[in-house]
């Protein structure tokens, strides 16, 4: 989160300063809209009338009065009336990270996500319970073997273009995000490797053949990254990004100006169900302090991410709705199991002891405000194939007996973490600390280091045997909503420089029912197999399990209809005023 300090202060209209604590006190006494009246930005002068903004949230013009007009001079002709246009109902959106690129497929985060999905759809839609549903293909089927699968296109669909969507428009748009020239982030295994063929059977009915089963590939076909673009984008820009993406979404791109906002009209030729708001207006907005001023202030309707010191003052104010979004993504200390001359972290007591020493639901509370679930188990309830396996109570003389059983009853361990640049769940640096003094209550002392991101990450993503540091604050959320994602962070495979499996931790047998889940159709047989597998991963401890945070997002009470999905997403396409 934000590191400004409390007392921040923020101008507005050039003399109005207020600072964020006192907006906040002005909230909870129900005078936030007098104050964010006064508080909008002067608009220019115009040479003709124009309609006088709705109140924020409410989408609804306001007419103002004509002037009375002034006698012409003698000789000159009256001109002719000019109509003025109506006022746009128009959403207003705070997130915090400015787009690398608004190409579906050059995609690496879900703030960013959530601005395409308004103007890109995929085959697959995920739904709020994180479950597979219609999205431009209408139903599939897939093989007796799994290794083809066949999709209904829905029909009466056109591209914000004018061009139909149907099969031909369809393979070309995945086509070209399995592509080679193009480089797609998030493309994981949908690659050449395991795609065979994508075949347009007819007009409306397509067809991917894959090389090798691949069970959740139709998880994997509701990310963003490989939402359907029009014919003309794939052909355009075919190993490039388009910051001007052609879809088939409810809204269409307008305008973007680089780190302040893009901006989204409604597609009035949308096949579905029509928006409210004509306009949606994201403004990127880096800190979490100015965020939260902007919502209170009025001068948007929802924002995200707020400080999460602030969150109980929010939910108090009676004019904002707080939703604590339930996420895929696990927070953790990993522990370096291979460092150079051995670790006492090779010892699984030593590992276990260490996570009965932290008080994850007092970190929680006073740190997090609420805003996280303890882990159960290895990953998120919301992950397919999750079983709870847990949890590790806070037990600290069970964890003075499990170091004394190792061997090891005094520790001295370097722990690092983060700075600069905040997770999700609460400032990594009070998270570290808190967890840090834990662990001091049973003996075990920290000598605890913060680093910028890029020192951060050159530090962790090392191979086997080249670790600096005994252990490190991390959070992680797997690409789509499948046990496959998440389980290979406890896999060799995915050991640095190879992926993030930072512990370097492996169990024969947790391999073996990883490679076996990830080839078998059958999902209760997955399901099984996963469950074995994390029991496994729980007991042998290469993290210390903390656990899943909450995704906040704040809107007014003068809009409804905001939701969220467990990728850390919001859905807004249907807010309305309330």
């Amino acid at each position: 989160m934000s590191s400004w300090p409390r007392s921040r202060t923020f101008a507005i209209r050039g003399s109005l300063v207020v600072t964020r604590r006192a907006l906040l006190g002005l909230v909870a006494a129900g005078v936030a809209g007098r104050l964010g009246a006064a508080c909008q930005l002067a608009p220019p002068p115009a040479e003709t009338p124009a309609p006088s903004p709705a109140p924020a949230g409410t989408g609804q013009p306001v007419q103002a009065t004509t002037p009375t007009a002034a006698p012409e001079p003698a000789g000159l002709a009256t001109p002719p009336a000019v109509a003025t246009p109506a006022a746009v109902p128009t959403l207003r959106i705070a997130v915090d990270i400015d787009p690398d690129t608004l190409d579906p497929a050059g995609q690496t985060t879900t703030t960013v996500q959530n601005i395409v999905d308004f103007m890109v759809e995929p085959l697959v839609r995920l739904k709020p319970d994180g479950t597979a549903g219609p999205g431009l293909a209408e139903k599939w089927e897939r093989s007796p073997d799994g290794r083809s699968y066949t999709f209904a296109l829905r029909r009466g669909v056109v591209f914000h273009d004018g061009d139909d969507f149907n099969a031909e428009a369809a393979r070309l748009s995945l086509a070209r995000t399995i592509g080679p020239k193009l480089t797609v982030p998030l493309r994981g295994p949908f690659d050449a490797t395991l795609v065979e063929a994508i075949t347009a059977v007819d007009a409306f009915t397509l067809r991917v053949a894959l090389r090798a089963p691949f069970p959740p590939l139709i998880s994997y076909l509701s990310g963003t990254q490989v939402g359907i673009v029009a014919p003309s984008h794939a052909r355009k820009f075919p190993d490039s990004n388009n910051d001007e993406p052609v879809g088939t979404g409810p809204y269409r791109f307008r305008e973007r100006r680089k780190g302040e906002s893009v901006t989204l009209d409604r597609f009035d030729g949308y096949w579905g169900k029509k928006p409210y708001y004509g306009r949606v207006q994201v403004r990127i907005v880096a800190e979490a302090a100015t965020r939260e001023s902007l919502l209170l202030a009025n001068q948007v309707e929802m924002a995200t991410l707020p400080p999460a010191s602030d969150l109980p003052s929010l939910q108090k104010s009676g004019t904002l709705t707080v939703l604590l979004a339930p996420t895929s993504r696990t927070a953790f200390v990993a522990m370096d199991l291979t460092l150079p001359g051995g670790t006492p972290l090779s010892i699984k007591k030593v590992r276990q002891a260490l996570n009965y020493a932290v008080d994850r639901e007092s970190i929680i509370k006073s740190v997090l405000f609420d805003g996280a679930t303890p882990l159960d188990g290895p990953m998120a309830p919301t992950v397919f194939g999750h079983t709870s396996t847990g949890p590790y109570p806070h037990d600290p003389g069970r964890a003075r007996q499990l170091l004394t059983e190792g061997g090891t009853p005094q520790l001295q361990l370097k722990f690092i973490h983060p700075t600069g640049r905040s997770m999700q769940e609460a400032q990594s640096a009070q998270v570290a600390q808190a967890i840090a003094a834990n662990l001091r209550e049973v003996g075990t002392g920290t000598d605890l280091t913060g680093y910028d991101w890029a020192s951060y990450l050159a530090a962790i993503n090392v191979p086997e045997d080249k670790g600096t540091a005994h252990m490190h604050l991390f959070s992680w959320a797997p690409g789509f909503l499948d046990a496959s994602q998440q389980m290979a962070q406890f896999t060799r495979g995915s050991w640095p420089p190879r992926g993030l499996a930072t512990s370097h931790y492996t169990n024969p047998r947790t391999e073996d029912l990883v490679d076996q889940a990830a080839r078998e159709p059958d999902q209760d047989k997955r399901q099984q197999l996963y469950a074995e597998a994390q029991r496994i991963v729980w007991d042998d401890a290469p993290w210390i399990f903390l656990w899943v945070p909450s995704f906040p997002i704040v809107h007014s009470t003068r809009v409804k209809g905001i939701t969220s999905l467990p990728t850390e997403k919001f859905d807004a396409v249907y807010a309305e005023p309330g």
